[in-house]
């Protein structure tokens, strides 16, 4: 590894870490030995191929992480890739806990990254699921047909606009919760707005 590979700013990132700072500096020189760039995305420590995001750096309460973009390609041989939640479509994570973690398994990390650039080399990309694929919530169905206009102002919404809403709805366990969640967006659905709007 050379270090004009390293970029500053990802050395600031690891100077103000608290938590997982020597897990985070042996994945960082892991990573650089494979053919990648360094730099800061979503405020993490991200390496990419030719400006393509390959894996990115990040930690959390439990565990570090490295999150593959387009990890749902990868071939995973070692059965150690993570999806973070159902509605996660294309990253995957390999979790570690300790540095002694990262160091044993240095060769399959370096692995998963040359397998992770050669995906980027191929062009491949990954299937996303359509925004009409996803399962409307029966809250939310009652209430499009009680109120067709408010189906009709659902359907005119950008495909991620009404995946954010179906996400909104579709998390509470309770179905009382559901059908909070959609009274009180009702109006912000009619009137074109994105959830985050």
């Amino acid at each position: 590894m050379t270090n004009n590979k390293k970029n500053r700013k990802v050395d600031g990132f690891l100077r103000k870490a608290k938590k997982w700072k020597e897990e985070f500096e042996t994945l960082r020189n892991i990573v650089l030995d494979c053919e990648v760039t360094e730099d800061i995305k979503w405020m993490h420590p991200c390496y990419m191929y030719e400006n393509k995001n390959i894996v990115l750096i990040h930690g959390f309460k439990e565990y570090c992480a490295l999150l593959f973009h387009k990890g749902a390609l990868l071939k995973d041989t070692h059965g150690i890739l993570i999806q973070q939640t159902e509605n996660v479509q294309a990253a995957r994570q390999i979790r570690f806990t300790n540095v002694q973690e990262i160091v044993d398994m240095e060769p399959i990390i370096k692995a998963y990254i040359n397998e992770a650039i050669e995906v980027e080399k191929a062009g491949l990309e990954v299937n996303y699921k359509k925004h009409t694929e996803y399962e409307i919530p029966e809250e939310l169905q009652t209430k499009f047909d009680e109120i067709p206009a408010l189906k009709a102002a659902f359907e005119e919404l950008t495909p991620g606009r009404q995946r954010a809403y179906i996400f909104h709805f579709s998390q509470p366990k309770q179905s009382k919760t559901r059908v909070s969640r959609v009274e009180k967006c009702m109006q912000q659905i009619l009137n074109g707005k994105g959830l985050n709007d």
